[in-house]
Parts: structure tokens; C-alpha cells; sequence
């Protein structure tokens, strides 16, 4: 196993384990967690606070924690100063290195298979604007490239990330957003890439074209008409056949 994996699996075992907090019975339990990560591929250190499942600020090792939300209050500037931060990942890099001497070789490294899944932001219309996201899970390490293709052509226009939010499966999703119109026709790829080996994981979404019924439900509107003035004409038939016959008993 990578040193990379070991630390960060170590890291956010022990970050879920000491964040969770007993709860009345009556009460439901959160978790409130602060997750470290350090590894050879980009990004090299990932720092993330999260609310059960949900990231609350991603800081990004210069100077500033960056809100998920641009709604939430700002980082209290005296909790956890960028300098002890940077010193915390100064140690956690010391320790991957440390721990990929003694594992190398000896067990093998954890990768988990990225799973995509794309779906639009609001029920889709052709011809109306909307935002397909691509949910990416089962991230391990935290190090994948979320890429979107239009017809098999790459879309960089009106992309946007989210930074890795850890879950409590020791591993990580991300989050993708394309800004679209949908037309008839469009087929929507995301490209979920795997640093390291290259190999790729691909999730598609395809806008739904309306069918148009107008000529089936004229037809269908004819046959219910005609099937009605049959019975209506068979009815007749008979009460005419019954009438006969009775004239035919009298005489």
C-alpha cells in the first residue's frame, strides 16, 4: 500500500472516531468532522470540515478557509491559524514518506473504482437552460480529473468542481456542474479519469425528446366514436328484432 493511502485512510478514521459526540436518546447524532490528506498526486494536501455528510470550508494551505456555501460566516481567524495548519501538513507529508519505506512491497495499496452519476439540477426542457451535475463517489486516493464531452466532444465552457468532501466510508465524492441547453439529439458524457493509471469511468445523460401523440390520439379518439355509434346501431338492432317477434306471436 502507497503511504498516501495509509495516511489518508488513517487520518479520516480518527478524525470521524474522535468528532462523533454522544447524543440523548431522543436526539439524533451528527458528526462534525476535520479530515487531513497528504499523497504524491494533486492535490498533494486536502484539508476539509464536514457536517455528516456535507462540507462546511475547504482551506487551501495559502492563507484562508473557503466557504462551500457563500452564505456561511467566515472562519474565526483565531481557530487553528494557517501556520499551525501548515504545520500539521509539514508532519503529515514527513509521515507519508516515513510510512511508504515500511509498506512498500509488504501490502498492497488501496484504490477504490470511482462511480459517476449524472442527472440534471431541475427537471429538463428542451431548449431551456439548466446544470447537469456529475456526483462522483467512491473516490480513493483524492485524485481524479472530472472532465464533460458533448457528443464526444470535450466542453470546458461553463464547468465548474467542487473540492473533495470525505464520507465516513473512508472515502471521498466530488461533486461536477455543466451549465446546458438541452436539444434533441445532445448526448452529455462525464469523464471521471483516475490519476495514476489512467483508466477512466464514464457516465452518460441523454435529454428526453417528447413524443408526439397527435396523430395517435386522433385515431383513438376516431375508433372510441365508432366503436360507441356501433353499439348504439347494434342496440337499435335488437330492440327492432324483438319487436318483430313479438308481432309475429299475435299473428
Amino acid at each position: 500500500m502507497g503511504g498516501s493511502a495509509v495516511l489518508a485512510a488513517a487520518l479520516l478514521g480518527a478524525a470521524l472516531a474522535a468528532a462523533s459526540t454522544d447524543a440523548p436518546p431522543e436526539a439524533a447524532a451528527h458528526t462534525v468532522s476535520e479530515v487531513l490528506f497528504c499523497q504524491p498526486e494533486a492535490p498533494s494536501l486536502g484539508l476539509a470540515l464536514t457536517f455528516d455528510a456535507d462540507q462546511l470550508f475547504w482551506f487551501d494551505f495559502l492563507s484562508r478557509w473557503t466557504p462551500q456555501l457563500p452564505d456561511l460566516p467566515p472562519w474565526p481567524p483565531g481557530l487553528e491559524t494557517p501556520p499551525q495548519l501548515l504545520q500539521d501538513a509539514t508532519f503529515c507529508q514527513h509521515l507519508r514518506r516515513a510510512l511508504t519505506e515500511l509498506v512498500t512491497g509488504l501490502i498492497p495499496e488501496a484504490r477504490g473504482v470511482p462511480v459517476a452519476t449524472v442527472f440534471p439540477q431541475a427537471p429538463a426542457v428542451l431548449g431551456q437552460p439548466n446544470t447537469l451535475v456529475c456526483l462522483v463517489e467512491n473516490i480513493f486516493p483524492p485524485a481524479v480529473t472530472v472532465g464533460w464531452r458533448l457528443r464526444g466532444v470535450p466542453v470546458t465552457r461553463g464547468v465548474t468542481h467542487t473540492h473533495y468532501t470525505p464520507t465516513a466510508d473512508l472515502a471521498f465524492v466530488r461533486f461536477s456542474y455543466l451549465a446546458v441547453t438541452p436539444a434533441a439529439g445532445d448526448v452529455y458524457s462525464c469523464v471521471v479519469t483516475r490519476e495514476g493509471d489512467n483508466s477512466s469511468v464514464v457516465a452518460y445523460w441523454v435529454p428526453a425528446v417528447p413524443q408526439d401523440n397527435g396523430p395517435a390520439e386522433e385515431l383513438e379518439t376516431a375508433l372510441c366514436g365508432a366503436a360507441m355509434a356501433l353499439g348504439v346501431l347494434l342496440g337499435l338492432l335488437g330492440v327492432a328484432m324483438m319487436v318483430l317477434a313479438r308481432r309475429g306471436e299475435r299473428g
